[in-house]
């Protein structure tokens, strides 16, 4: 089996994600659907002898004892972030296609409230969104803009290195799990002793990383990471909802302070083909934070819709914008809006 060509493919097909798994048919995704690329399912045990040739000795032995390894790999000049793991003793692979470029903010509908959070100093910037949404891609968007336009020192830990920054007027330091670091929250609290200025954490996924974000973000320095949450309200209540329950309201203090937006997002089918981001993006001012403090997080979204004028947009309000000029159909705008009552989106 030759996994080169299948990565090809991906390239060729402008497909966002390769899906390989032993007793599936190959498939890759386009413009958000599924599509299989062969009838014949690959067979037991094929994918597993061309992925452990792809691998070096050390790679190859964490994936047989840990089940479950995230790496880059470059194929024909483009980057992928890839999975490796196992379901029902077989191997599968699932790989993401990273842009070799740092889009430009235009090409990702940057807005002017996104770039204008770029020029803070300290506190904590969340983007939030399910998995394959690009808050990987928005926050190496807003890296760049700091690496572009301050002197400043960038720390970035990742899980793994997607896309690679050069120094411009920053310096900046990329460090990957597995390979630089242990874990996240160990990464954090080394950071906090090289001078930085931005931190930039993959993923707040457990109770010592989130910690250990908020430690910095209170002490002088600006924090930028993502959640697996739909919604700014959500954002905050996942956070809160980490900590035991004596501990919660010392948290919702802390939060109310140092927290500085939530920027959740979605990614749309374009009308003319593509795909376009939806974002809501929550400030947090003085009545949110009053919100957060008292733990009535249900009025956020209310706070949010009446805030125009501070750069505030809910979910729905984008995607009405969006319909308004012609970017997306009746029907995605229809499909995706947010249930105010259910908080579902439906597909």
């Amino acid at each position: 089996m030759d996994l080169s060509y299948y990565f090809k493919l991906a390239i060729d097909k402008k497909a966002s994600d390769l899906h390989l798994v032993e007793g599936s048919a190959p498939s890759l995704r386009i413009a958000s659907e599924l599509v299989k690329i062969e009838e014949e399912s690959i067979p037991f045990g094929e994918l597993k002898y061309a992925v452990y040739n792809s691998l070096d000795k050390d790679t190859k032995e964490r994936f047989k004892q840990e089940k479950d390894l995230d790496l880059s790999l470059e194929f024909h000049g483009s980057r992928f972030r890839v999975n490796l793991h196992f379901q029902e003793g077989r191997v599968g692979l699932s790989a993401r296609l990273v842009p070799m470029q740092i889009p430009r903010p235009e090409e990702i509908d940057c807005n002017e409230t996104i770039y204008k959070l770029t020029h803070l100093r300290d506190g904590l910037i969340l983007v939030a969104g399910p998995s394959g949404v690009g808050k990987s891609t928005t926050l190496a968007v807003m890296i760049d803009i700091i690496n572009t336009e301050r002197r400043a020192h960038i720390v970035t830990i990742e899980d793994p290195i997607e896309y690679t920054f050069q120094d411009k007027q920053s310096i900046i330091e990329q460090r990957q799990l597995g390979r630089d670091t242990k874990s996240f929250a160990i990464a954090l609290r080394s950071a906090l002793r090289q001078d930085p200025n931005v931190i930039m954490v993959g993923e707040m996924r457990d109770l010592e990383t989130i910690n250990a974000a908020l430690t910095a973000a209170k002490t002088g320095h600006l924090v930028l990471s993502t959640l697996h949450t739909s919604s700014a309200a959500e954002t905050i209540e996942r956070i809160v909802d980490y900590y035991p329950v004596q501990n919660q309201q010392q948290i919702a203090n802390q939060l109310s302070t140092v927290l500085r937006a939530v920027i959740c997002q979605q990614l749309l089918p374009r009308a003319n083909g593509g795909l376009v981001a939806a974002r809501e993006i929550m400030i947090n001012n003085n009545a949110i934070a009053n919100l957060i403090k008292h733990g009535q997080t249900e009025q956020i979204q209310s706070v949010i819709q009446t805030s125009r004028a501070e750069g505030m947009i809910t979910m729905n309000q984008y995607i009405d914008e969006l319909l308004t000029k012609g970017i997306i159909s009746q029907q995605v705008a229809r499909n995706r809006k947010r249930d105010l009552e259910t908080k579902a989106v439906y597909y």
